[in-house]
């Protein structure tokens, strides 16, 4: 058994694995659009049924097929960098636009450690991972 989690967006699914693409290397392995279904709406053809995101070893699903605002609690996307510059990277491009919790520092258990959720909602930590910090 596996468990994958999957991201709802509020229309901008598309835009966001583009950026994930972009940002994170993810790999867009699937997408299928409500457009591909047959009875499709025609408001809802360019929104994105289902998608899988491969980043690293990990899978991600997403989809805009939530259409009412929602509230997500009580989960974060972990990413571990390399080093200490794969660390920044990456938070300086998934903070942009959105809103850091946790500005990216040295902690105990990691030479970096930060908390942002990006532009579409999506709780990110950053850290780099402990044979980095050794």
């Amino acid at each position: 058994m596996r468990a994958i989690t999957y991201l709802f967006f509020a229309g901008t699914c598309a835009e966001a694995l583009q950026t994930y693409r972009d940002v994170i290397g993810a790999d867009i392995r699937s997408l299928v659009r409500f457009g591909d279904m047959p009875g499709a709406s025609s408001d809802a053809k360019d929104k994105v049924m289902h998608a899988e995101l491969r980043i690293g070893d990990s899978t991600l699903f997403a989809s805009d097929g939530q259409t009412a605002e929602q509230s997500s609690g009580g989960y974060a996307i972990s990413l571990q960098a390399s080093d200490d510059a794969e660390a920044e990277r990456l938070f300086a491009a998934l903070s942009a636009d959105g809103k850091i919790t946790t500005p990216l520092m040295t902690t105990p258990f990691a030479s970096r450690f930060g908390m942002t959720t990006d532009k579409y909602g999506v709780p990110w930590i950053v850290t780099t991972s402990q044979a980095a910090f050794g």
